[in-house]
């Protein structure tokens, strides 16, 4: 994966979105980690991984891919608000059912929430990768995925979204 390419559109996103709202010297830390929360509760949701009352699919692979790279929007965009970037190339592949896996996620958020320490930002995301992993996702898709969501992100603005 190619994490400084996708920082650097992230960056870019930023910036537009910031400058173009009016944000640009505000601390954006607690709404951006509220978005990446709430994105991954969509996730979870379109997964259904949870719904054992339901027989209902999960969505198809597409939505949730879709889902997973607009959690990926936000975790980049809090490491550019700390100044911290992810760099591991492979993950250690950890054999968790997906239920596991998002709860690992959702507790190193709260964690990195609660301290801003990069060590912990750096396990989020490593975390926040595993899940794509465990959901089936390989790092071409999800960068090719993540280009699209960036390209529609930037349309969005355009259109005043």
């Amino acid at each position: 994966m190619n994490w400084p390419s996708l920082y650097r559109l992230q960056r870019a996103l930023d910036e537009r979105i910031e400058t173009e709202h009016g944000l640009e010297h505000e601390d954006l830390f607690d709404r951006k980690m509220l978005a990446f929360l709430v994105e991954l509760g969509e996730l979870a949701n379109e997964t259904r991984c949870f719904k054992f009352w339901s027989v209902k699919p999960p969505a198809p692979m597409e939505r949730v891919l879709e889902e997973y790279v607009d959690g990926l929007h936000f975790l980049l965009s809090l490491g550019l608000e700390c100044g911290f970037f992810y760099e591991k190339r492979e993950i250690p592949s950890v054999e968790r059912l997906p239920v596991e896996q998002f709860l690992a996620v959702f507790r190193h958020a709260d964690r990195f929430g609660e301290t801003k320490a990069p060590e912990d930002y750096d396990a989020l995301f490593t975390e926040y990768w595993r899940l794509g992993v465990t959901l089936g996702f390989s790092s071409e898709a999800v960068a090719a995925a993540y280009r699209r969501k960036n390209e529609v992100n930037h349309q969005r603005q355009n259109e005043r979204y």
